[in-house]
């Protein structure tokens, strides 16, 4: 039997581990590093990069580098959240024949599946590569606070990259898993994952072998690009005024100055000052412009205070959906390279009245959790129960536009749930059933998991029909939908088209497609 690899899908970075001789291990790549860019491009002579190979080249080939796709990754082409942060991305996002966002590369639409499942092939090809053997097995995660449809996308990811997802799998709850291996103590831990597009926190109980999720609450579009942009924004204002160059226009440009900002953001973790140094960074009639200015801890924590504030109130309403308070919690774990930032640190440390626990790798523990769950979920050990939340309620739209949730956010999964649905007309023959998730109480204010008829309904006076309709959500946090005529017994099972994902004809030509992908070097 093959070993199950666990892979930390990233925004900015991704990781794999395996366990191997009983401990989990993550697993260097070719050129000796724990972790691989999540991007992907198309080079000026169309060969496909993926990894360090397309970082290297970003800054000369912008418009058809992939970054931070993971922020893309089954939403809708007109999401507000897109609509609002184009800006964030020098690539052209288009929308794709269901209404879902794509980016366009060398006259190509791809999927975002697609690029995560280009990601997720080259971390197959790293653990093979340093295993000796093939892989076909892994655990995948995912930001607590991703969606079905987010969810559903990140499986079709798997299959492109040859891969059977034996469980998506929490970030936080992985991070939890990797922390809580092997300890007898039982605590109630808080992980706060703060990573380069989104963020997540988890309030868990560790006790006599279980771990337990109690409460989970996050934002997927928020996390390290916007503390970059945020810089970018400050640089590129402070030099239009000492030049009089507008430099948004320049994609070159701004790709040297989102690096140097990103740069800069990481040695304020450790320093008070970081400098930005950009020569040539742009010419007009006078000659060559360089940009060359301080920033600092300070300026920082300015242009970035409202983004951690942010964070904190999930935090606290995190806290109170598990109730407790925070002085019940034991151990604060923090996840995500993020994290590293002092002000994050001071913010959560005056919350919760502790400081972090640092005995954990914020860019590592992700991985080594998801690799731990796999290993558990093939071998005869059973002495590690892990029971997880759904972060979003789900439900149905009313026939006043009202949302009805069945299942409630924070319910342990698997779940399943009934409700009786029946007739609004006499001798109406079916009913549609919208299938919503998310916490708004008007039904059009949440995300649409899709929707579908019940046909065939035997003829009778209004309100009198039953039909029982069920909700599942499986232990990866997916949504299944069944449906029964109470009067007849018989039994439907209706398939929820989720927007984004791919049909396996979709799925099997982009896997012939990406048979040449170049893999990265040293």
């Amino acid at each position: 039997m093959s070993r199950v690899i666990g892979i930390d899908l990233g925004t900015t970075n991704s990781c794999v581990a395996v366990v191997d001789g009983g401990k989990p291990v993550v697993i260097p790549n070719t050129g000796g590093y724990k972790t691989s860019p999540s991007m992907f491009a198309i080079s000026q002579d169309g060969k496909r990069l993926v990894g360090h190979l397309a970082k290297r080249q970003a800054i000369t080939n912008a418009r058809h580098t992939v970054h931070a796709s993971k922020r893309l990754i089954g939403r809708r082409f007109d999401s507000p959240e897109l609509q609002k942060a184009t800006e964030l991305f020098p690539y052209e996002i288009v929308e794709g024949q269901s209404g879902e966002s794509r980016i366009l590369l060398a006259d190509k639409a791809f999927s975002c599946s697609e690029i995560s499942g280009i990601i997720l092939r080259e971390m197959k090809r790293v653990a093979e590569e340093y295993l000796g053997e093939p892989v076909s097995e892994a655990v995948v995660t995912v930001p607590a606070y991703f969606n079905d449809t987010q969810r559903q996308c990140t499986k079709d990811a798997g299959k492109i990259a040859g891969l059977e997802v034996l469980r998506i799998i929490n970030e936080p709850t992985a991070a939890a898993l990797a922390y809580g291996v092997g300890s007898k103590v039982e605590e109630k831990i808080a992980v706060y994952d703060l990573g380069g597009g989104t963020f997540d926190i988890s309030i868990l109980e560790l006790a006599d072998g279980v771990v337990e999720v109690l409460a989970t609450a996050g934002n997927t579009f928020l996390g390290g690009e916007d503390f970059d942009r945020r810089i970018v924004e400050h640089v590129l204002e402070i030099f239009h005024k000492q030049e009089g160059i507008d430099l948004r226009d320049d994609l070159m440009a701004l790709q040297r100055l989102k690096d140097a900002a990103e740069k800069a953001k990481c040695d304020l973790s450790s320093m008070e000052t970081a400098e930005i140094n950009l020569p040539f960074i742009a010419n007009d009639a006078n000659g060559a412009r360089h940009l060359n200015l301080e920033l600092t801890r300070e300026t920082l924590d300015d242009l970035v205070g409202d983004i951690v504030n942010t964070t904190m109130k999930s935090v606290a309403q995190c806290v109170e959906d598990a109730g407790l308070t925070p002085a019940d919690i034991s151990q604060v774990v923090l996840v995500g390279g993020q994290t590293r930032t002092q002000l994050v640190q001071k913010a959560v440390t005056d919350f919760f009245g502790k400081p972090p626990n640092r005995g954990v790798n914020p860019d590592e523990v992700v991985a080594i959790g998801a690799a731990v769950q796999g290993s558990l979920l093939v071998s005869e050990d059973k002495d590690l129960l892990l029971l997880d939340v759904t972060p979003l309620s789900l439900g149905i739209a009313t026939f006043d536009g009202a949302f009805a949730p069945l299942i409630d956010r924070n319910t342990t999964v698997p779940v399943r749930k009934s409700h009786v649905f029946t007739t609004t007309r006499d001798d109406q023959n079916a009913v549609k059933i919208r299938v919503l998730q998310g916490e708004s109480e008007r039904a059009d204010e949440n995300h649409l998991l899709g929707e579908f008829v019940l046909a065939d309904i035997p003829p009778a006076p209004a309100g009198e029909p039953e039909i029982e309709v069920s909700f599942d959500i499986d232990a990866n946090g997916i949504v299944n939908v069944s449906a029964r005529d109470v009067a007849t017994g018989g039994e439907q099972s209706i398939a929820v088209n989720t927007t984004g994902t791919l049909s396996d004809e979709e799925i099997d030509q982009i896997i012939a497609e990406n048979e040449d992908v170049e893999l990265p070097g040293a």
